[in-house]
């Protein structure tokens, strides 16, 4: 709930600052449009409504910042951490002496001074350190909020597609902002230089010394409070950790066989930070991602059930019992646990593990196999644009028939294709063989629509394809950014053995009998008995000159 309304408030304070930039950009036309925009926002901005909820977001914001710092087991930050909570913290003590300037000035002792008029004469020629510090402010706003849009945002499916435009915005909202403010203060030079008496008309509207020396005392008061209370935190911090460690110790072990004794009510993950073993958190420990998650082995009786929060995360991944979310367990005894995702791996491979079957699954799936039929002979004397143009509308018209079919396209390996049919859901052999042969079928039409669209070539492509159904493991392999979801075990071998059969038998398509009982299309198709290495015995097999011909058992040819 906490985090909630800390990202809740969090938006509250960004959509403002983000019409604050927007109103920055205005001045990019001129002051005056600057002033006549905030001249029609300001009476909103300064309703009742509006300011308590601006003030209590602000507040509350500051007050969670300051819970989370006091729920952290321990002080090692990422990167992006350090920033988050250094900018949180130091955004206040920038903004308040604006606020009290401006804001407080405007509405408390009535003045009109908060305009860009007025201030842009005083960030320009009579006090630029302020001028410096009123763009300090604005970058450091926008980067605080910037990165904690960013640890919310990334866990979004969609996110990754939209990052590219989201930092262009990031860069481009800011840059127009300063951009705005040099510009404004090139025309305040110049109206300076033009127009004498046009300081003096600022300077009467300056507040009084004694108003802005008052707002000023509110301000540092405020400031002051604030550095207060980090401290505070800090030393309640260090005192809960003196008391901690006379009230026990947890033990965790690691695969490794390192160890590492915490105190009571540590979470999993933060022993990993203290110990330094490397564990992965997409989320930064907020039980949002699951990437941390781990599997505990231990007396039951030292594992606390899971919340509410890390309950729904596990159902979502379908998790079994001795899965945990490192960021959510305190153990209560000694255990030991394993961390299932690789710490090294980019977010964004992360995030892709998600789905259970990733972590490696064991389960019946029909393997395609498809191979270009004298492709060296085709390609060697076209040029090399030619042969990738070819390529890629032959992998186009093949990944389409899976895709079409419900399968999904695991791998094109120099000329071939390896697909798989049956990974999603749950298992049923009948329809992932439905489905393989399906997509036999639309690769054949599609195959003789790309030669018929070729014609006068004098080239005509063909194809082999193989289809087996047999258990296979599933699981995201690879490094870095190749890793995919692909398949390994014997029926990978087989079904590229039947493709490789096309050849012996002068076939289009040859299909184990497997694939075709599961079905229920019947064994139609010329018989064969395969010897497949490294199976004892041989392999029932159907050959079809063509796999666009192929029928269900009882079907009629159109």
């Amino acid at each position: 709930m906490t985090r909630r309304l800390h990202l809740i408030t969090g938006l509250v304070l960004f959509s403002y600052l983000l019409l604050h930039m927007l109103n920055h950009a205005a001045l990019l036309i001129s002051i005056g449009a600057a002033d006549a925009m905030l001249h029609a926002i300001y009476p909103w901005v300064t309703s009742a409504p509006v300011t308590a909820l601006l003030l209590d977001s602000l507040v509350l914001h500051v007050a969670l910042a300051l819970l989370a710092l006091w729920r952290r087991r321990t002080l090692r930050f990422t990167g992006y951490e350090a920033a988050q909570y250094l900018l949180g913290f130091c955004l206040p003590l920038l903004l308040l002496p604006h606020v009290a300037a401006t804001r407080v000035q405007d509405s408390v002792f009535d003045h009109a001074w908060g305009y860009y008029r007025n201030l842009l004469v005083l960030f320009w020629q009579l006090d630029p350190w302020q001028g410096v510090l009123q763009a300090t402010l604005l970058l450091a706003g926008w980067t605080h909020a910037c990165i904690g849009l960013r640890f919310w945002l990334r866990l979004q499916p969609w996110f990754a597609t939209w990052a590219p435009l989201l930092g262009v915005l990031a860069m481009a909202l800011p840059l127009l902002g300063l951009a705005g403010m040099l510009a404004a203060g090139n025309e305040v030079s110049l109206r300076l230089a033009s127009e004498p008496e046009y300081l003096a008309r600022i300077l009467a509207a300056r507040p009084g010394a004694e108003h802005a020396a008052a707002a000023a005392a509110v301000a540092n008061q405020m400031r002051l409070g604030l550095i207060l209370a980090v401290l505070l935190v800090l030393a309640a911090r260090g005192l809960r950790f003196l008391l901690r460690r006379h009230a026990g110790q947890v033990h965790l072990a690691y695969p490794d066989g390192r160890q590492v004794s915490v105190p009571r009510g540590w979470t999993v993950l933060e022993a990993s930070w203290l110990l330094g073993y490397p564990h992965a958190s997409v989320c930064g420990g907020r039980g949002r991602c699951s990437t941390c998650r781990v599997r505990v082995a231990g007396a039951g009786s030292s594992l606390p059930p899971p919340g509410p929060e890390e309950a729904r995360v596990l159902a979502r991944v379908g998790a079994p019992s001795d899965i945990r979310l490192a960021c959510q367990l305190r153990p209560t005894g000694a255990v030991r646990v394993a961390p299932l995702l690789d710490a090294a791996l980019p977010s964004g491979a992360l995030l892709r593990f998600r789905a259970p079957r990733l972590l490696g699954e064991e389960r019946p799936v029909v393997i395609a196999f498809v191979d270009l039929r004298d492709f060296t002979r085709l390609s060697e004397h076209k040029l090399p644009y030619d042969v990738v143009h070819l390529l890629n509308g032959y992998f186009r018209a093949m990944g389409e028939a899976v895709e079409a079919a419900g399968g999904v396209v695991d791998k094109f390996i120099g000329d071939g294709v390896m697909a798989l049919f049956g990974t999603e859901g749950p298992p049923d052999e009948a329809a992932a063989c439905r489905a393989a042969l399906a997509a036999a079928q639309d690769m054949s039409r599609r195959l003789d629509r790309l030669n018929q669209a070729a014609a006068g070539t004098g080239e005509t492509l063909r194809i082999g394809i193989g289809l087996h159904l047999g258990p296979v493991i599933l699981g995201m392999l690879g490094h870095g950014r190749t890793m995919s979801v692909t398949a390994i075990g014997d029926a990978v071998n087989t079904a590229s053995r039947l493709e490789a059969a096309c050849k012996q038998y002068g076939a289009e398509l040859v299909v184990s009998e497997a694939v075709l009982a599961a079905a229920g299309w019947g064994l139609a198709g010329e018989p064969h008995e395969l010897a497949v290495r490294g199976r004892r015995g041989v392999l029932p097999v159907r050959a079809f000159t063509s796999a666009a011909a192929l029928q269900p058992a009882g079907a009629s040819s159109a």
